[in-house]
């Protein structure tokens, strides 16, 4: 006897059921629903109000961060040019670990129960709703998770003087990134380069996910060989 094959209910709370898709995740995800409402992820309501965020909270909540740090490094006797320095190394790393990130997590091919309901939270989402303006940055909390181990790793490698400095620099690249990354999906830029990141993001989104991982940049992209062919990038509008 064949089992019959799980259908999600987009009228119900979403998270708790992706993970039944099994090896079919993967295809579902990726067929995307392009509506500016989102779904409901979570039956709980207080759960699901933390799930949302409009994208003027992240330079809200983080730039004040990133003023900090860098008056900090200099605190510790940074000068204000070598402190700028390394702010802007610090936002040329950010734009390393945004390729990596979305390239080798946010991308990573699931089919476990549990498997699926991470990928799904974590970038799944994304795709399957990639108009949600509430789900296009990361909450706070998730983006503080995150920057625990950039810091414990910025600490092995730097002096105390630098690290404050080159982690405002990262943290300031993510802001860049996450704003930028709203913007792409509802803004319409008339001028490049801005008009060529929406385009190339959206081919990522609507042509081949396997492809064009930068979202300020495609500069990684290019290192790494991922970029995408130039006949997909050219049809998009």
């Amino acid at each position: 006897m064949v089992a019959q094959e799980f259908t999600v209910d987009l009228n119900k709370a979403l998270v708790f059921q992706v993970g039944h898709l099994g090896e079919h995740y993967q295809e579902w995800v990726h067929q995307s629903i392009v509506s500016k409402e989102g779904p409901r992820f979570f039956a709980n309501d207080y759960v699901e109000f933390l799930t949302r965020t409009k994208w003027w909270v992240i330079p809200l909540v983080w730039l004040p961060v990133v003023c900090f740090s860098l008056m900090v490094s200099i605190q510790r006797g940074n000068t204000p040019s070598n402190a700028a320095l390394m702010v802007v190394a610090g936002m040329f790393l950010w734009t390393l670990m945004e390729y990596t990130l979305h390239r080798f997590v946010f991308h990573i091919h699931t089919k476990s129960y549990w498997g699926n309901t991470m990928h799904y939270l974590l970038h799944g989402c994304h795709h399957k709703h990639p108009m949600d303006g509430l789900r296009l940055v990361f909450p706070p909390a998730a983006a503080a998770i995150i920057c625990v181990p950039f810091w414990n790793l910025l600490i092995l490698f730097t002096t105390p003087a630098m690290t404050p400095a080159l982690f405002g620099g990262g943290l300031l690249g993510y802001v860049i990134y996450d704003c930028t990354h709203y913007y792409l999906h509802h803004g319409q830029p008339s001028k490049e380069p801005a008009k060529h990141l929406k385009r190339y993001h959206l081919n990522h989104h609507f042509r081949i996910q396997t492809k064009g991982f930068g979202i300020t940049s495609s500069l990684w992209d290019i290192v790494f060989g991922t970029l995408p062919p130039e006949k997909s990038s050219s049809k998009m509008t």
